[in-house]
């Protein structure tokens, strides 16, 4: 099978094995990624069970342990189907140049090209008898979509380093995308006490003081200071829940908060945010408290110019597409971030096939001309290691 048609077949087959997070989850696809690496003896696999049936998977080809380590990171998991798909989201179905279907673009095709650049370098080290100068590794993460679990397990086992050279093959649409919005959680509870609707004083209105600090945490995150590479910092008041009927005083709400926060915002200075947009609502509505606490804490990751790994990639880019690409920004999250901000590794990036608004959408897909060029650009990416 040629180089150019491994990539796009291997994604048709991942498509069709359903690794939905929460759903399927990543067994059936570790299980398939090992009978791809199976024939090759120089590969060392590891398997690491993170969560029952949930494992993380490290293909190796050891170099030299001074230098650092070429890392390739995909994840295994893909978003739930949900509504409104005109096609089978598990057929792969290939009309009119894309390939559709649940994880097409997120990150499935982005896994095939890293797992065929891989299987190049093992066969070319194979037939040479050779050792690569750097360590290449391949790991097939869990959980990605949800808690990023996977990764930090990685990070546990010492599979990846602060020094390693650390890339995904994220959705970029062309581009290097280096840096990251943080992303911090927040759950906001207030407690009011009930009333009848037609005596609303005799209550505090848990809603109402909700109300408050949504549009005063709003209000701030929307006129904070603007990044010159990652732009503005974003709020979305993702879930809500309170009150019994309309006639009702509610005695109680909850919101789930995600702010993706650019550089001077970190989460010490939004829990600040939070905390006096709360004491407004406490002062605003008679009555109620609230309190809130932090159930995800992503620092902002910054471009670095100066990257190694950002330079070689930059000519592998070239040498494929004949120009040299576009580094910007990754406005999600993912595991190489997860990475960065741990470790504080300067060496971590995307760079992969689709783009991020076919994600998680319904009919997902990805352009088979962005298969084959991102697993060119891998195989050249690898071929300075070996």
């Amino acid at each position: 099978m040629s180089l150019q048609s491994r990539a796009v077949t291997m994604t048709k087959q991942m498509i069709q094995i359903e690794s939905t997070d929460p759903g399927t989850y990543e067994n059936a696809m570790a299980d398939w990624i090992t009978t791809q690496l199976a024939p090759y003896p120089n590969v060392r696999l590891s398997r690491q069970e993170v969560l029952p049936g949930r494992p993380n998977l490290i293909a190796e080809l050891t170099g030299d342990p001074s230098l650092p380590a070429l890392v390739m990171i995909c994840h295994m998991d893909t978003v739930v189907v949900g509504d409104g798909w005109t096609l089978p989201p598990f057929d792969a179905i290939e009309k009119d140049g894309k390939i559709y279907g649940r994880g097409a673009c997120d990150m499935k095709s982005g896994l095939a090209c890293c797992l065929s650049a891989f299987q190049y370098a093992a066969e070319t080290l194979q037939t040479s008898g050779k050792t690569p100068k750097q360590t290449l590794k391949l790991i097939c993460s869990m959980d990605e979509e949800d808690f990023m679990r996977g990764s930090e397990a990685c990070i546990q086992a010492g599979w990846v380093t602060d020094h390693d050279w650390v890339i995904d093959a994220e959705p970029t649409n062309g581009q290097i995308q280096m840096a990251h919005k943080g992303r911090t959680w927040y759950e906001i509870d207030v407690q009011g006490h009930t009333a009848h609707a037609s005596t609303p004083w005799k209550g505090a209105d848990a809603i109402a003081a909700m109300a408050e600090i949504i549009r005063e945490i709003r209000h701030a995150i929307l006129y904070a200071p603007v990044h010159p590479d990652m732009g503005s910092s974003t709020v979305t008041f993702g879930q809500i829940t309170g009150g019994y009927r309309p006639y009702v005083v509610p005695d109680h709400c909850k919101v789930w908060i995600d702010m993706r926060l650019v550089p001077p915002l970190n989460t010490e200075k939004t829990n600040a945010i939070v905390e006096a947009a709360i004491e407004h609502a406490e002062q605003s509505v008679s009555g109620i408290s609230a309190t809130y606490k932090i159930t995800g804490d992503r620092p902002p990751i910054e471009q670095n110019p100066t990257s190694p790994l950002l330079e070689n990639l930059k000519l592998s880019c070239q040498e494929v597409t004949g120009e040299v690409p576009q580094v910007s920004c990754f406005t999600g999250y993912t595991d190489t971030a997860v990475i960065a901000g741990q470790l504080h590794n300067r060496n971590c990036m995307s760079y992969g096939p689709g783009c991020l608004e076919a994600a998680h959408q319904p009919d997902e897909w990805v352009v088979i001309d962005d298969i084959l060029r991102c697993e060119q650009v891998y195989q050249q990416l690898v071929k300075s290691t070996i």
